[in-house]
Protein backbone atom coordinates (compact mmCIF):
# COMPACT_ATOMS: atom_id res chain seq x y z
CA UNK A 1 0.00 0.00 0.00
CA UNK A 2 1.52 3.28 -1.12
CA UNK A 3 1.39 6.16 1.31
CA UNK A 4 2.11 9.84 0.78
CA UNK A 5 3.47 11.92 3.65
CA UNK A 6 3.48 15.70 3.45
CA UNK A 7 5.80 17.86 5.54
CA UNK A 8 7.34 21.32 5.70
CA UNK A 9 4.37 23.44 6.70
CA UNK A 10 4.35 26.00 9.46
CA UNK A 11 3.63 29.56 10.46
CA UNK A 12 5.19 32.24 8.29
CA UNK A 13 4.77 35.98 7.91
CA UNK A 14 3.33 37.49 4.73
CA UNK A 15 6.05 37.67 2.11
CA UNK A 16 7.87 34.68 3.57
CA UNK A 17 8.73 31.31 2.05
CA UNK A 18 8.21 27.65 2.79
CA UNK A 19 9.22 24.44 1.04
CA UNK A 20 6.82 21.53 1.25
CA UNK A 21 7.83 17.92 0.65
CA UNK A 22 5.72 14.91 -0.27
CA UNK A 23 7.41 11.56 0.18
CA UNK A 24 6.04 8.27 -1.11
CA UNK A 25 6.54 4.98 0.63
CA UNK A 26 7.64 3.44 -2.64
CA UNK A 27 8.32 4.55 -6.13
CA UNK A 28 5.22 5.66 -8.00
CA UNK A 29 6.28 9.06 -9.20
CA UNK A 30 8.14 7.97 -12.29
CA UNK A 31 4.97 7.01 -14.10
CA UNK A 32 2.45 9.54 -12.89
CA UNK A 33 1.73 13.21 -12.95
CA UNK A 34 1.67 14.46 -9.38
CA UNK A 35 0.03 17.49 -7.85
CA UNK A 36 -0.28 19.65 -4.78
CA UNK A 37 -3.72 20.58 -3.51
CA UNK A 38 -4.87 22.78 -0.66
CA UNK A 39 -7.99 23.19 1.43
CA UNK A 40 -8.71 26.34 3.38
CA UNK A 41 -11.26 26.38 6.22
CA UNK A 42 -14.79 26.34 4.86
CA UNK A 43 -13.64 25.90 1.26
CA UNK A 44 -13.33 23.01 -1.16
CA UNK A 45 -10.01 21.40 -1.88
CA UNK A 46 -8.36 23.02 -4.89
CA UNK A 47 -5.54 22.13 -7.25
CA UNK A 48 -2.48 24.33 -6.70
CA UNK A 49 0.23 22.91 -8.96
CA UNK A 50 0.93 19.84 -11.05
CA UNK A 51 3.97 18.22 -12.60
CA UNK A 52 4.04 15.57 -15.30
CA UNK A 53 6.31 12.55 -15.36
CA UNK A 54 8.43 14.47 -17.90
CA UNK A 55 8.64 17.56 -15.68
CA UNK A 56 6.10 19.85 -17.32
CA UNK A 57 4.37 22.06 -14.80
CA UNK A 58 1.07 23.89 -14.43
CA UNK A 59 -0.14 26.25 -11.74
CA UNK A 60 -3.35 27.76 -10.48
CA UNK A 61 -3.58 31.43 -11.44
CA UNK A 62 -3.54 32.39 -7.78
CA UNK A 63 -0.03 31.01 -7.23
CA UNK A 64 1.56 31.47 -10.65
CA UNK A 65 4.91 33.20 -10.36
CA UNK A 66 5.15 32.53 -6.61
CA UNK A 67 5.08 28.74 -6.27
CA UNK A 68 7.30 26.16 -7.95
CA UNK A 69 6.59 22.43 -8.09
CA UNK A 70 9.41 19.98 -8.66
CA UNK A 71 10.08 16.28 -8.33
CA UNK A 72 12.96 13.96 -7.53
CA UNK A 73 12.04 10.51 -8.76
CA UNK A 74 15.15 8.96 -7.24
CA UNK A 75 13.95 10.11 -3.82
CA UNK A 76 10.25 9.41 -4.48
CA UNK A 77 9.57 12.99 -3.48
CA UNK A 78 7.63 15.96 -4.84
CA UNK A 79 8.32 19.47 -3.61
CA UNK A 80 6.44 22.75 -3.54
CA UNK A 81 8.53 25.88 -3.10
CA UNK A 82 6.27 28.71 -1.96
CA UNK A 83 7.55 32.28 -2.07
CA UNK A 84 5.89 35.64 -1.45
CA UNK A 85 3.28 33.95 0.69
CA UNK A 86 -0.02 35.72 1.32
CA UNK A 87 -2.61 35.25 4.08
CA UNK A 88 -4.94 33.74 1.50
CA UNK A 89 -2.42 30.90 1.02
CA UNK A 90 -3.33 29.67 4.51
CA UNK A 91 -4.61 26.10 4.14
CA UNK A 92 -3.80 22.46 4.65
CA UNK A 93 -1.67 21.32 1.74
CA UNK A 94 -1.87 17.80 0.32
CA UNK A 95 -0.18 15.91 -2.47
CA UNK A 96 -1.72 13.23 -4.66
CA UNK A 97 -1.74 12.10 -8.25
CA UNK A 98 -3.00 14.71 -10.69
CA UNK A 99 -6.12 12.59 -11.02
CA UNK A 100 -6.34 12.00 -7.27
CA UNK A 101 -6.79 8.61 -5.72
CA UNK A 102 -8.91 8.60 -2.58
CA UNK A 103 -6.68 6.11 -0.77
CA UNK A 104 -3.63 8.35 -1.27
CA UNK A 105 -4.89 11.38 0.64
CA UNK A 106 -2.63 11.86 3.64
CA UNK A 107 -2.87 14.10 6.68
CA UNK A 108 -1.54 17.09 4.81
CA UNK A 109 0.65 19.82 6.21
CA UNK A 110 -0.72 23.06 7.65
CA UNK A 111 0.51 26.34 6.19
CA UNK A 112 -0.46 29.49 8.07
CA UNK A 113 0.47 32.91 6.73
CA UNK A 114 -0.04 35.57 9.34
CA UNK A 115 1.70 38.50 10.93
Amino acid sequence: QVQLVESGGGLVQPGGSLRLSCAASRSIFSFYSMAWYRQAPGKQRELVAAISSAGSTNYADSVKGRFTISRDNAKNTVYLQMNSLKPEDTAVYYCNKLYPVASLWGQGTQVTVSS
